[in-house]
């Protein structure tokens, strides 16, 4: 019998640090672990890390040689900046005139809040000409004496001539402190904005490379020589090279694992994932297979770090109820666990004997309207988890499932006060927490502009079963869990892929410049282990900002499942039917590849245009994609050229928005490659034979073609 090589992820948090070991060919998971996170350790969580891998090889009994691909995500960066635990940072601002009076007012950095009453530590020294080597060293040693750890130079326009900081940090390199130049955290223009990301990113350097170097050398003497990546907060995976560059892209990466497993395990298209723990839930959007992903604002203020997009809501399964007038006022955000109580579903039903009501303030400061039993066995909280067992909403198997008696036994007290039955208060309950989480749902499908004919609703983390269930039977939306919710995040950077994004603001782009921002996307990934056969590119340029981005993901492998389960035509029929709405009859296969398949339908609105609503479903009889409009075309990849030049022709819109390219889709082997996001017709042609170019004259093409209104 064949052993597949496994994929690891660990994931560090808070508390627990949780290891997960997935089949590499099947991507089934084989085995899980849970450790205490070592943060008191003289190697700090980096102890832990491997201790959680030892305790996986041995459960799995599986070798290190075994580890094909091996990933870890941290809250350690994250943490560092909202406990204040940051190095002392030494800026050089570097201009004469105007762009000295705009470098010194960088010095104002050092006034940023980290915590309530503690700042960012920050020095500030300023140099005129960058290829005045002495006067650099001198501000570098004047720096180093007021306490500086890292070293950071910024320039305006830096992002156009980088000359004067790689001057700096050229003749400061040999002061035995990191250092860092502006232009290389981030490409965009805005002075502040660059700087300020540089400088934080900068505070957390020097931590978090002593972490990857104790992480680094453990692994290896483990015996694993698979490279060690490290999560992002955009839901990818990079090279612990790259993490040593810019650690602040771990910066809230902890959401992104579990949406990272949403993506890859759950394999969303369309949807809202929702991770739920004990005292809170985030919530975030996959739109057309990709996550949702923006600026993120750190210490108050807006960066240039792509991080998800979560949204945070504090209810989650171990949230307490609270009352008032004869009825349920609220849920959260106070949780049992922050009250230091047990769960009442959980206790046994003798605990639970002559139970009566009760309210208390869980801290101090709280309001005294949170409820608990008070009974034979010791004083209980009442819970989002109790009302979800009550009803029968958590699943066979799940980690939060308990008697559904001892859940309704811990709900009949509170039922008996209101002056209703078990059920209705129960219901009660989920209604008051997963209204809180609804209005957030509704604004990101609302931003995002989701498809609702599509859209899922996914739960995850362990908390999962006390507010996905509820939210999708009240809202009419489908909702799931996800498979093993409770490890979802360790199975995301199991999965994730390693990512890369690169911005420029190119007044004008044309397509030679649009093409090198791709090449410079997809030669990052390849660089930090990506297998560049497999690796895939996303352009988007935004013509109001000038702003070219180029997203590449690639495996460190290339993947060929065999999964056990194929759907077969009469269940991808069926998938897409249900997607679009209508009969199976009125259904047509428009296309295919031995990867996916095209199907659409014909919708006729009176006094309206018809339109040809398209659905792509893969060999698992999964949803890929989704357009409301488009038109479908076969060709080979010798032909394509022209056939995309006459369809871009045709449906290219024109208005006094300018000219508006289709968006564009090619499928092509396994792959779907999406160029929807290139307006202009010329690039996006170019793009199109980029991707075409090293395929052999007869392969086919699928062209999904969306007109833009």
């Amino acid at each position: 019998m064949t052993t597949h090589r496994i994929r690891v992820g660990i994931d560090v948090g808070g508390t627990f640090t949780d290891a997960v070991a997935v089949d590499a060919t099947s991507l089934e998971l084989l085995g899980q672990v849970k450790v205490p996170t070592s943060h008191h350790h003289e190697d700090g969580v980096a102890h832990g890390i491997v201790e959680a891998l030892g305790r996986l090889l041995e459960e799995t009994g599986r070798a290190p040689e075994d580890v094909a691909f091996l990933a870890h995500g941290t809250t350690q960066a994250t943490n560092a900046l909202l406990e204040g635990d940051v190095a002392t940072v030494g800026l050089i601002g570097i201009g004469t005139g105007p762009s000295a009076v705009l470098t010194r007012r960088l010095a104002a950095f050092g006034k940023l809040e980290l915590t309530p009453g503690k700042r960012l530590p920050l020095a500030y020294a300023h140099v005129a000409d960058p290829d005045d080597r002495a006067a650099v060293e001198r501000a570098a040693d004047a720096l180093k004496q007021e306490g500086a750890e890292v070293l950071v130079a910024s320039e305006p326009f830096s992002v156009d001539r980088p000359e004067g900081e790689e001057a700096v940090r050229e003749a400061a390199r040999g002061r035995g402190l990191p250092m860092t130049a502006a232009h290389e955290i981030t490409s965009l223009y805005g002075l502040h904005k660059r700087t300020r990301t540089a400088v934080v990113n900068a505070a957390i350097l020097p931590r978090m490379l002593a972490t990857a170097d104790l992480v680094d050398a453990s692994i290896t003497k483990a015996g694993v020589t698979a490279p060690l990546m490290v999560m992002r907060c955009d839901g990818g995976v990079m090279s612990l090279d790259e993490m040593r560059r810019r650690p602040l892209l771990t910066v809230l990466s902890g959401p992104a694992a579990g949406v990272a497993g949403a993506l890859m395990q759950e394999r969303i298209s369309e949807g809202v994932f929702l991770e739920t723990g004990g005292t809170s839930t985030d919530i975030s959007v996959v739109r057309r297979g990709k996550v949702a992903v923006q600026h993120a604002t750190i210490l108050g203020k807006k960066s240039y770090l792509n991080a998800l997009d979560v949204r945070t809501v504090g209810v989650g399964g171990g949230s307490m109820v609270r009352i008032g007038g004869g009825k349920v006022t609220g849920v959260g955000p106070r949780s049992a666990h922050i009250a230091g109580l047990p769960y009442a579903c959980f206790a046994t039903a003798d605990d639970l004997r002559d139970a009566t009501v009760a309210t208390i303030k869980p801290m101090s400061d709280d309001p005294a309207d949170y409820a608990v039993l008070d009974a034979a066995g010791g004083r209980f909280a009442i819970t989002m988890t109790c009302a979800a067992n009550a009803l029968g909403r958590v699943p066979e198997g799940d980690f939060a499932r308990c008697d559904q008696d001892v859940a309704r036994a811990a709900i009949a007290p509170l039922a008996a006060r209101f002056g209703t039955d078990i059920d209705d208060a129960a219901a009660k309950i989920l209604d008051a927490g997963t209204e809180q989480v609804r209005t957030v749902v509704d604004t990101m499908v609302r931003d995002y502009r989701l498809d609702k004919d599509t859209a899922v609703l996914v739960g995850g983390g362990g908390g999962a079963a006390s507010v996905t269930p509820h939210l999708a039977a009240v809202s009419g939306v489908e909702g799931r869990i996800a498979k093993h919710s409770e490890v979802i995040s360790p199975i995301g950077v199991a999965l994730a892929l390693v990512r890369e994004q690169i911005e420029r603001i190119i007044p004008g782009a044309g397509q030679e410049q649009i093409l090198g921002v791709r090449a410079e996307a997809e030669a990052a990934v390849v660089a930090q282990g990506a297998a560049a056969e497999g690796v895939e590119v996303e352009v988007t340029v935004d013509p109001q900002t000038n702003t070219v981005r180029a997203v590449a993901t690639g495996a460190t492998e290339l993947r060929t499942q065999d999964r056990a389960h194929r759907a077969d035509d009469d269940e991808r029929l069926r998938t897409a039917a249900a997607s679009l709405k209508t009969d199976p009859s009125a259904v047509e296969v428009l296309a295919g590849t031995a990867a996916h398949t095209v199907y659409g339908t014909e919708l006729r609105r009176r006094l309206r245009a018809t339109r040809h609503p398209v659905r792509i479903v893969d060999a698992d009889g999964v949803v890929r994609l989704h357009v409301a409009d488009a038109h479908v075309e076969s060709t080979t990849v010798a032909e394509a050229p022209s056939v995309l030049a006459r369809l871009v022709k045709e449906k290219t819109s024109y208005g006094d928005g300018g000219v508006r390219a289709p968006a564009v889709r090619l499928l092509l082997g396994s792959r779907i490659a999406d160029l929807s996001g290139v307006l202009e017709p010329e690039p996006l042609l170019a793009l199109a034979r980029g991707e075409l170019r090293s395929r052999g004259g007869a392969e086919p093409v699928i062209a999904v073609v969306e007109v833009r209104s």
